[in-house]
């Protein structure tokens, strides 16, 4: 039997689903990656979103887990993410 109980997918909706986003440490990084997220998910809990500076402190991480409810929401998500300027890439 496969991970995926044999429907060909990966995830099973809704789940807790952390994304990770790397970009420049410029003007307010962090608060653009939360805005763009609760553009799809509303609030935030705060406690949920996990920041760090690069060594050389050029670049930033944020880290967020949030309750995922379909792959088209995660699809929306990434789009929206990638798309904005600031955003390097996502994981």
């Amino acid at each position: 039997m496969s991970e995926d109980g044999g429907n060909g997918k990966l995830l099973r909706f809704p789940c807790d689903f952390p994304i990770k986003v790397m970009g420049r440490d410029e003007g307010d990084f962090e608060a653009e990656v939360i805005a763009i997220l609760e553009r799809h998910i509303g609030d935030l809990d705060k406690a949920k979103v996990d920041t760090r500076p690069s060594s050389s402190g050029k670049f930033l991480s944020v880290t967020v887990v949030f309750r995922a409810e379909s792959q088209e929401q995660l699809d929306a998500i990434y789009r929206a993410l990638t798309d904005h300027e600031q955003v390097l890439f996502c994981l």
